[in-house]
């Protein structure tokens, strides 16, 4: 079940119009990468755990359009081991869902559908507890792809941490972060992967 990072994924048309429209709000903060490893994680996530795909790819694909909003020099003050402006993590939540409801309406998304997507970005990081399966499988997604090897490449780099620390620290939160069987089983075999490359 370990995600293969090279294959191609292919989504339905109306997911990668949505994609191309989210783009232009993910190129920051390697927002683009992490999109798109999440994605993989949801897409396989949707195969074993009941949720409704029109709800989770969209919200996987438009969850950080928020970042954009917030000035760059301080992204890394917002989240990460040691984040001194936390509150800016409800910024990009809250900014995100405004944006995500205009790039929803402009494909003419069903609006209960957008209305749930709305709902889960809002609070995909500060809310502890899932609002419905969909949720669930977006913020185990989401987390999923720290455990990915584009994963630890960026945050070590970015956090200034060694990959061992990192991976350390990794597989000390699976039982607290994850919230699906799956999720959890998924993100002990990218453990092993990254502890036990290929050669």
């Amino acid at each position: 079940m370990v995600i293969d990072h090279f294959q191609p994924v292919v989504i339905k048309p109306i997911h990668q119009k949505i994609f191309e429209k989210a783009k232009p709000f993910l190129r920051t903060r390697k927002n683009l990468i992490h999109t798109r490893v999440a994605l993989r994680f949801a897409l396989k996530l949707l195969q074993h755990e009941t949720s409704d795909e029109e709800v989770v790819i969209p919200a996987i694909l438009l969850h950080d359009v928020g970042w954009n909003a917030v000035p760059k020099n301080l992204h890394l003050t917002a989240f990460g081991p040691n984040p001194s402006n936390p509150e800016l993590t409800r910024v990009h939540e809250v900014e995100g869902a405004k944006i995500t409801k205009h790039i929803l309406e402009a494909v003419h998304y069903p609006p209960k559908k957008v209305e749930e997507i709305c709902r889960i970005i809002r609070g995909h990081d500060s809310r502890k507890r899932p609002i419905s399966f969909n949720d669930r499988i977006v913020k185990d997604a989401d987390k999923l792809w720290r455990y990915s090897r584009k994963g630890v490449a960026i945050e070590t780099d970015r956090f200034n941490i060694s990959r061992q620390e990192f991976l350390t620290y990794l597989e000390g939160k699976i039982d607290q972060w994850f919230l699906t069987a799956t999720a959890k089983k998924m993100a002990r075999q990218e453990i092993s992967e990254r502890n036990n490359p290929l050669p």
